[in-house]
């Protein structure tokens, strides 16, 4: 009978960070790891093809019920689930709803909790506070990117959109690149701006060239590194921010997790695309169907509606993990310019918290629950 009984963990907010959740450096080697099971297929997503990034719930833009939400910018809830194999062997899933109108109470625009669970049993091991998990495995996957694709003195970072996506994306970016210098900021807010300043202010005192700039143009030009992480809204592409070919430096990497647009003729001839996980890219063209990128507006989404129309190949797409396990080379040449496109998936969200919570476990972190001692239906 005592096999029978479940407890389980609860990690807060203020435990997680107790546990690790904020070492990036421990974070991106998890994400390294994380890629090389995903290209070996050990690993499983949601949806037909294992590789979806969860299953989206909105709200109708007008209802004849009082109780029920209206639709409105980034008003969602949305399940993540999600298996990774290899020394994590976690199945687990994220779950979080999401509304910008929360800012106004002091709030986030989303509020994200993870569940692990036994691979076998489906029995949950961890509830955690995933705010903070979430926006680190974010910043880290650019992370991975630069570590393999920027010029290893690389001195210049472009910041366009100075955001949470963003600053977490300059941690990884520090953590792989210590000889940055020079911090370039586009931002729409003097709020964010300055909030994004004062950050590397007290992380990083040796950065001593801090340069707010007006356009994405200034933002892009002369940088080695360039996170584009605005705050787009979808529908109409040519609201998401614009970057020109002649602006970018020979040898730069773009890391695009959030909208960006670049010219067609650039993305199909010149260009290299590279994308954290191809399959996602297709799992979300079979999801949306024609004109995806009017819908999610990351770079590799649109390069599945030009292979789809025709003007492009699949072959011209580089997969990261293919890159980590040495299937193609690191660089073609000395001087491409890399389109890094970041979707974000649960197995981040899996991976990274299976460490933490093997953290909380080994440190004696977090509050023991009961779930029964014997089930009632069993």
């Amino acid at each position: 009978m005592s096999d029978q009984k479940i407890d389980f963990i609860y990690l807060s907010e203020e435990e997680m960070i107790e546990a690790g959740v904020t070492d990036m450096a421990g974070c991106v080697e998890a994400m390294e790891e994380m890629f090389k099971l995903m290209k070996i297929g050990d690993f499983r997503m949601g949806g037909p093809n294992g590789n979806s990034h969860g299953v989206m719930m909105t709200f109708p833009q007008e209802s004849p019920f009082p109780n029920m939400p209206t639709d409105g910018p980034d008003r969602r809830f949305m399940a993540m689930p999600a298996y990774l194999g290899g020394k994590f062997d976690m199945a687990g899933m994220k779950w979080y709803g999401s509304n910008t109108e929360n800012r106004k109470k002091g709030l986030p625009r989303s509020i994200l909790m993870l569940t692990l669970n036994d691979k076998d049993t489906g029995a949950p091991l961890a509830y955690m506070s995933a705010n903070i998990l979430s926006a680190f495995r974010t910043g880290a996957i650019p992370g991975v990117g630069v570590k393999y694709f920027a010029k290893e003195d690389s001195k210049v970072i472009g910041v366009i959109g100075p955001g949470v996506m963003s600053r977490t994306a300059f941690d990884a970016t520090m953590a792989v690149r210590q000889g940055i210098e020079t911090v370039k900021i586009k931002g729409r807010g003097r709020k964010s701006i300055e909030s994004f300043i004062k950050y590397i202010n007290d992380k990083y005192p040796q950065i001593k060239d801090i340069r707010v700039v007006e356009t994405e143009e200034e933002a892009v030009r002369d940088s080695d590194i360039v996170h584009i992480a605005t705050s787009s809204p979808t529908g109409d592409i040519s609201e998401y921010p614009f970057i020109e070919e002649a602006w970018i430096k020979p040898g730069a990497i773009l890391c695009c997790p959030a909208a960006a647009r670049f010219e067609d003729e650039f993305i199909k001839n010149r260009a290299r695309t590279v994308t954290d996980n191809i399959q996602l890219y297709e799992a979300w063209k079979e999801e949306i169907g024609e004109n995806a990128y009017h819908t999610i507006p990351i770079p590799a989404v649109h390069c599945m509606d030009l292979i789809e129309e025709g003007k492009m190949k699949k072959e011209q797409i580089d997969d990261l993990g293919d890159v980590l396990t040495g299937k193609i080379p690191v660089h073609r040449n000395d001087n491409e310019i890399i389109i890094y496109s970041v979707g974000g998936m649960p197995i981040e969200d899996v991976a990274w918290g299976t460490i933490v919570y093997r953290n909380a476990l080994e440190k004696g972190i977090g509050k023991k629950l009961n779930l029964w001692e014997t089930p009632y239906l069993a």
